[in-house]
């Protein structure tokens, strides 16, 4: 993209049917759709049956120091 912007308007209208014309020739599928019921038991027993709430209670009070949470008070 970056070497696109450096070219002349003439070059980028040739690049630019280039692609064009590239793309018209491909099939373009779809990307498929995901029910949400698919992630269902996707990371079991994550919190070990903890409450989401008391989880990030826990985390903030530091009670899991190597999931830190990085502060965003940036000088």
């Amino acid at each position: 993209m970056k070497q696109a912007d450096r070219l002349a308007p003439e070059e980028q209208l040739r690049l630019a049917s280039y692609l064009l014309e590239k793309i018209i020739h491909c099939e373009i599928k779809p990307m498929p759709r995901h029910n949400v019921k698919e992630f269902r038991g996707i990371a079991p027993n994550h919190l070990g049956a903890m409450d989401a709430q008391e989880y990030v209670n826990r985390i903030r009070r530091g009670e899991f120091p190597e999931l830190e949470i990085e502060s965003r008070n940036e000088v």
